[in-house]
């Protein structure tokens, strides 16, 4: 059979010889053929199976082979039961007698093939059943029955460890008392030990299922772990990583992070990523201390700073911005490490911010810890680390722009270094990237305004906002007319941004001419509201382009008159005039304005201060509003009232600004307040920080908070808003919250 099936040249042919063969096979079956034949038609059998072709019909005669007297019938049926049957089918519940009377037999080869079978197709019930056979074969004197049902369980043998491993698993598997339980993972802490990366890498799974059940037992084992995670192979070391992770808490944070830190001086690039960021995620779970999380991650940040996410290396920043005890400390050494280890992205960007920040602490030593040694660091140091951003992160934006941020700061904190600083910034006024241009322009005087320009967008202005208007004939956008007799004035001179000493500079004053082009531009002249019998809609340039006001048409603020009286009422001699005035700035500090010119009767809009770096609050605002509408309690319950001031701005029905007043009703302070809104998808809110986080009992205080609300469907659809405030009482969780459904009809 075996020669024809090798002589078939295709698989029809293969497939015609092995029908052929089954047939008669299945003959000599059902017939009962010669005695002697039989195991020979199960070998052929198996050799079918092998094949890939079925042979289920011979599962039956297998059982009746192995109930025969002779050997080797006895050897082909147990053969062919191991091969073409296993521990799941049915069939094997009739072989149970036949192995349980082979097992007592005297000859021990037929023992020998009994325990074979059994050890490879033995199911639950056939190891309840014949347990108390292979139990009394232990005790056999025959050496080779022994070999057949014992196998010592030596950690420098395969099999050995092979038995060692399945009872593990068994103990792992099934309710285990304490006690086998660690006797199972002492027995995994040997493996720990091995040499074989395979035994090793089997143990560190099974522990980490293991540390759920018993934690205690693992952690007897943590040096063998840790010294896994400095393995050669990469499969093992972050398996083992894993598992350190999973080790760690309050008790072993301090030993365990140091020995990682340790380890990621010399660890291999590839892992250094894992490594750090294991590290990172501990720190931060498990830190106890904020001067012991701030040294971690001063250390991880130097030694694989590159390695390091954005968002770790932002929340570090946000924790050392919230210990004010501690900047100095973080300045210092920052500073430190950076001279050391300039080549980490991230310990650059963080350092480079802290300068920023606290550079005067970092200068004159301030904030000392106890046990902090002195450093000697002047103001000419703090500026070379910065400067180092630009020269060795040349192509990274993030670095770049953070320290053009940290410069403009250290120009008001070290004025002696104001020149260096403009011409380090001076280097990006070219640059590619917009933002780090727009940031190097910052130290630049304002660049002079295109009176062409200027003249188009006013005029555009002014007809949009009152068609009737029509200019002068003989005046065009590109022709600017001065009266006879008035010279145009040279343009003042915007303050060096740097010269923070230049906010009482005077103003030059100049006689009110409506058509004076470059008077209105910088705010020092008036527009008088007879040449038009309305106010001007042009916007003032420079405050448009420092977004820190808008005209007195687009505010709607006149004179203290209503505006109907001012139609009726005669001007005077002395003009009634509104007008913008602001002096000359310095952009880094504050703004203000003056008084208006002699001989004017004014009404002036004083711009508040601007922090270019920070972006405008929002009291810098200068629109005008409505008067108030009423006032609404938005929430009341037994512990909490909330009431809403409610106004409009003219010209803008859409949008309304809620002042909210948070008011404790009960004798015990909440701390950690929080307010919240939800509103529905036509109506676009804005949340303003809240003036704090505590509210004081009994009505002895109140928090309040503003915010803004616009609505996109306003005269179809009313304002609706759902609320929720959460705090704390006596460190207690608490939340209420509710819908307010009471605003005035308008909104």
């Amino acid at each position: 059979m075996i020669r024809a099936i090798r002589a078939s040249k295709t698989a029809a042919e293969e497939r015609a010889v092995v029908r052929r063969e089954c047939a008669a096979i299945r003959t000599a079956i059902s017939e009962r053929g010669q005695e002697g034949l039989r195991h020979r038609n199960m070998a052929k059998l198996m050799f079918i199976h092998m094949l890939g072709y079925p042979t289920h019909f011979g599962q039956m005669e297998c059982l009746k082979l192995i109930a025969a007297a002779g050997y080797p019938e006895k050897r082909i049926g147990y053969l062919g039961l191991m091969l073409l049957l296993d521990e799941r089918q049915e069939v094997l519940m009739l072989v149970t007698n036949s192995l349980k009377q082979d097992l007592n037999h005297s000859s021990p080869f037929i023992v020998g093939l009994a325990l074979c079978a059994l050890g490879n197709i033995c199911s639950a019930e056939m190891a309840r059943d014949l347990a108390p056979e292979v139990e009394k074969l232990l005790r056999s004197r025959d050496v080779n029955t022994k070999k057949k049902v014992a196998t010592k369980t030596e950690s420098n043998k395969n099999a050995g460890n092979a038995i060692l491993y399945e009872c593990v698993e068994t103990i792992m598997g099934i309710e285990a008392t304490s006690g086998l339980r660690v006797l199972a993972i002492n027995i995994l802490g040997r493996f720990l030990s091995n040499r074989d990366n395979n035994i090793r890498y089997v143990a560190l799974n099974i522990l980490m299922r293991a540390i759920t059940v018993d934690t205690q037992a693992v952690q007897r084992h943590r040096v063998t772990i840790l010294e896994c995670v400095k393995d050669a192979d990469a499969s093992i070391r972050k398996r083992a990583l894993e598992l350190v992770f999973l080790l760690v808490n309050d008790t072993n944070v301090k030993p365990l992070t140091k020995e990682l830190v340790d380890y990621l001086d010399v660890a291999d690039p590839d892992f250094k990523e894992d490594l750090t960021a294991k590290i990172c995620s501990i720190t931060e779970k498990f830190s106890q201390e904020k001067l012991w999380y701030l040294d971690q991650m001063f250390k991880v940040l130097s030694l694989a700073g590159n390695h390091v996410k954005d968002d770790v290396w932002h929340a570090l920043i946000v924790v050392i911005s919230n210990a004010s005890e501690l900047q100095g400390y973080a300045v210092r050494s920052l500073y430190m490490a950076l001279r050391a280890y300039s080549e980490q992205g991230s310990l650059l960007r963080v350092a480079v911010w802290c300068i920023g920040e606290y550079g005067e602490m970092l200068v004159n030593n301030l904030g000392m810890l106890e046990a902090e040694p002195p450093i000697t660091v002047t103001e000419s140091d703090a500026v070379d680390a910065v400067e180092l951003g630009f020269n060795c992160y040349s192509a990274d934006v993030t670095t770049r722009s953070m320290c053009l941020v940290a410069l403009l700061k250290l120009s008001s904190r070290f004025p002696s270094m104001s020149e260096r600083i403009k011409q380090i910034v001076a280097q990006n006024k070219e640059n590619m990237v917009l933002e780090l241009q727009q940031r190097s322009s910052l130290l630049e005087r304002m660049p002079v305004l295109d009176e062409a320009a200027y003249l188009v967008k006013r005029a555009s202005a002014t007809q949009a906002t009152i068609p009737s208007y029509k200019p002068a004939s003989g005046v065009t956008p590109g022709d600017l007319k001065i009266p006879n007799g008035v010279a145009k004035p040279a343009a003042a001179p915007l303050v060096d941004l740097l010269d923070l000493s230049s906010d009482d500079a005077p103003v030059t004053s100049t006689s009110a001419t409506p058509n004076d082009f470059l008077q209105d531009l910088l705010g020092i002249g008036g527009t008088n509201l007879s040449t038009a019998g309305a106010p001007s809609a042009s916007t003032d340039i420079l405050m448009d382009l420092l977004s820190i006001g808008s005209s007195p048409s687009q505010n709607g603020l006149l004179d203290s008159s209503s505006p109907a009286q001012a139609e009726k009422k005669p001007f005077s001699a002395v003009p009634q005039v509104v007008s913008l005035v602001p002096e000359p700035m310095d952009l880094l500090g504050s703004l203000s304005s003056s008084a208006s010119s002699s001989g004017t009767k004014s009404s002036t809009i004083v711009p508040q201060a601007a922090d270019l770096l920070d972006g405008l609050s929002a009291s810098t605002s200068v629109s005008g509003i409505d008067d108030a509408c009423p006032s609404i309690t938005a929430f009341q319950s037994a512990t909490l009232k909330i009431v809403f001031d409610l106004r409009k701005q003219l010209g803008k029905p859409q949008e309304t600004t809620i002042h909210a007043t948070f008011t404790n009703l009960t004798s015990t302070t909440y701390t950690d307040f929080i307010f919240q809104a939800a509103v529905p998808k036509f109506i676009q809110l804005r949340l303003d920080p809240a003036s704090g986080n505590v509210v004081p009992a009994s009505g002895k205080g109140s928090v309040t908070q503003g915010f803004s609300v616009t609505n996109n469907q306003h005269g179809q659809k009313p304002l609706a808003m759902r609320i929720r405030m959460s705090y704390k009482v006596n460190g207690e969780d608490r939340l209420e919250q509710g819908q307010v459904s009471n605003f005035p009809p308008g909104l």
